[in-house]
């Protein structure tokens, strides 16, 4: 049951939204979707975007194809009926013209709202409908001539997000202008939370007057003004966070410490079937130093495809197995933790290491023995999925984490593995370079270490762009390459959204495949709804060369290493994503012969188009990942909510760069100054992060 509506006589940043005049209960409620429940975030409820339609044009002079703004009275109106439908026309005049305003929907509202005499203003794009149109055009009815005051016309009005829920209690974005309205004209108690030494050098206006203008905004200039301010406080507070973050993890004391580099470095060094690139030799002396310190290590090694992380993550975890202790090693999927077992066991044999798989669906008496190797210290470089943070996981000495493609996990996940060390020392991989923008953000508390050059053995990879016609020539290809000796993976898209639907597809697809387009070759399906046991006897398979052709979803993304494979054929290539992509191809030419990668396209729009044609026309990781940020906003490039960060309301780590860099350089300034924020004038600062950003306060001492 709902609780009353209480009036405050004046209100606060934490008074619950239900008591702001103009809410109420039932909005209270639906607000709630958008985690609105404070008056302070329902100011902080940002409109999307804005229409200037604070300049009125004559009628006489509207154009077709112009967005313009009128003031009239209304002379006539009626509704008006056609074979198919009803209809609803309003006629308005001013001293130069008449206009139509024609209304489809909604009519028997809409027919309510005007009387003849009405001065109103009508805001929307001319049409050509039988003459010069408004078709369901804004309006505003207008009180004695006063139409600069409106709230919807004649101005530049904010434009919200909004949802089926918000929208159904009349919170579209004319029903939060109105609220608006009514909360900034009434007394309420705002603290400003930024220094005000900070807001007068940035010439920033204050926070309750830059409220005001963001939602009523009176001119451009004063609105760009307050959203500059606001995207500020936002990376600002992000930085302070980061920076925070940062300082906190570089004081926690190492439990384990390191006496040497121990036996296994150099035992596995000598024995490598292959020669490590300088990159690799730099990356891992990076990661020695970071083992070496009195603190623990919180590292990032980024790398593009077949860069050779794995090994550089092998050699790092010899040096804590050398010293006595345990490495942990957990991967998103479970074809590629086998598919680093496999690797990790037959590089580290020379040194003896003892490497032990952990993964679900494995026998009863297989995972409790594991479980005791592990626990007895037995098990020294464990590498799993999700299994490995299991509550009946226990480790004896662990002292080096590693957590590969870790984008993938969510930030509780990656905790409860580094809860199983003592203060263990943690190394994270991607196979995604990280542009620049994003390392400063979802990155900045980390040491980043970048393997930006590529082993000499790998072969080249050059791609190619067809459509269905051209398919028959490609599936000749593929039968000659088989021919040859050579293998091929054919990848159909799975995306969650319709991932059943994608399945199907992908067994519809390898079914004709198998049946009539390779009858007479080997061909095999993976895919990630099979057990462990069925998709390790596939990937032993094709690894060892009796499945020609593996028809795949995108499991095979990350991880999967076959030299032999030379041709990739992606299907619908343009549902996915030019990280994905990359990714995808990079499972190919990872021996001595160059590979081919073919991108089927299936549906053709702008987009996609640029999506295909980055991938054609460059193989650089990093190339990619700075298009594909600027193509897919980084919310959705790089899972930003899995990094324990706050989602961004107003600010874009893209566009806002320049103001990202100023708000980095104050965050750290006034850091360097004050490190645990104890200084009197950084007292709302202390308490802003301790109010609104407390679940976000791990490893950080401002208490």
């Amino acid at each position: 049951m709902n609780s009353p509506q209480r009036s405050f006589s004046r209100l606060n940043a934490d008074t619950p939204v239900n008591y702001v005049k103009g809410v109420g209960p039932k909005r209270a409620e639906a607000l709630q979707h958008l985690q609105i429940t404070t008056l302070r975030d329902l100011l902080y409820h940002f409109p999307r975007r804005y229409l200037d339609r604070s300049t009125i044009t004559p009628i006489a002079q509207l154009k077709i194809g112009m967005q313009a703004t009128i003031v009239g009275t209304v002379i006539n109106q009626r509704t008006m009926r056609t074979q198919r439908r009803e209809y609803f026309q309003v006629e308005v005049t001013d001293e130069s013209g008449r206009l139509i305003c024609l209304w489809f929907n909604g009519v028997q509202y809409i027919k309510k709202v005007f009387k003849i005499g009405d001065l109103v203003a009508m805001s929307g794009k001319v049409e050509f409908f039988n003459g010069l149109r408004f078709i369901h055009p804004d309006y505003d009815k207008l009180e004695n001539s006063e139409w600069d005051t409106t709230l919807h016309t004649a101005r530049i009005i904010a434009l919200y997000p909004s949802t089926a829920e918000l929208k159904s209690v009349g919170l579209d974005s004319r029903g939060f202008r109105r609220l608006f309205r009514s909360v900034l004209s009434n007394n309420f108690d705002l603290p400003e939370i930024l220094p005000p030494t900070l807001l007068n050098r940035l010439k920033f206006p204050p926070i309750t007057a830059a409220l005001h203008t963001i939602h009523l905004p009176d001119t451009l200039n004063n609105l760009e003004t307050a959203r500059t301010r606001f995207k500020f406080e936002e990376l600002f507070y992000l930085q302070l966070l980061l920076g925070l973050r940062r300082a906190g993890i570089k004081n926690i004391p190492k439990t384990l410490r390191y006496t040497s580099a121990g036996p296994h470095l150099k035992n596995i060094y000598e024995h490598l079937p292959f020669q490590l690139t300088e990159a690799q030799k730099r990356v891992i002396h990076e990661i020695w130093d970071d083992m070496k310190s009195p603190v623990v290590m919180n590292r990032l090694l980024q790398g593009d495809v077949g860069s050779g992380k794995t090994v550089v993550a092998l050699l790092c975890a010899s040096i804590a197995i050398g010293n006595g202790y345990q490495a942990a090693l957990m991967s998103p999927t479970e074809i590629l933790a086998e598919q680093h077992f496999r690797v990790l066991s037959q590089l580290g044999a020379p040194a003896g290491i003892v490497v032990r798989l952990l993964i679900g669906g494995q026998a009863k008496r297989e995972r409790a023995q594991i479980l005791e190797e592990i626990k007895s210290g037995t098990a020294e470089l464990i590498v799993g999925t999700h299994a490995l943070i299991q509550e009946d996981v226990a480790f004896q000495k662990l002292a080096l984490v590693i957590i590969d493609e870790q984008h993938r996990f969510g930030v509780v996940q990656r905790s409860q593995l580094i809860a199983k060390g003592l203060n263990p020392d943690v190394l994270v991989m991607t196979a995604t370079p990280i542009p620049r923008t994003l390392s400063m953000t979802i990155y900045g508390d980390m040491d980043i270490s970048t393997l930006d050059g590529l082993p000499a053995r790998k072969g080249k990879v050059h791609t190619r762009i067809v459509n269905v016609d051209q398919l028959g020539k490609v599936y000749q290809y593929i039968r000659e390459q088989v021919q040859k000796g050579r293998q091929v993976y054919i990848v159909y898209p799975l995306i969650e959204e319709s991932a059943k639907m994608d399945l199907q597809a992908a067994i519809k697809g390898y079914e004709y495949l198998k049946k009539q387009v390779f009858p007479d070759l080997s061909i095999d399906l993976l895919h990630g709804a099979m057990s462990p046991a069925e998709k390790d006897t596939v990937m032993q398979r094709f690894q060892q060369g009796t499945v020609s052709i593996l028809v795949s979803t995108t499991v095979v993304e990350v991880g999967v290493d076959n030299p032999n494979a030379t041709v990739m054929l992606i299907e619908n290539a343009e549902r996915f994503g030019l990280t994905q992509l990359h990714q995808l191809r990079g499972r190919i030419g990872r021996g001595t012969q160059d590979g081919v990668c073919i991108l089927v396209e299936r549906k053709r729009s702008e987009l996609a188009r640029q999506r295909l044609n980055t991938i054609f026309a460059t193989t650089d990781g990093f190339e990619i990942s700075e298009v594909d940020l600027k193509l897919r906003g980084p919310g959705e490039f790089y899972g930003v909510r899995q990094h324990g960060f706050p989602k961004m309301k107003i600010a874009d780590l893209l566009e806002d760069s320049d103001l990202l860099k100023l708000a980095r350089n104050e965050a750290q300034q006034l850091l360097h100054d004050d490190p645990h924020l104890r200084r009197p004038e950084h007292q709302i600062i202390r308490e802003q992060l301790l109010l609104q950003y407390r679940q976000y306060l791990d490893f950080i001492n401002i208490l």
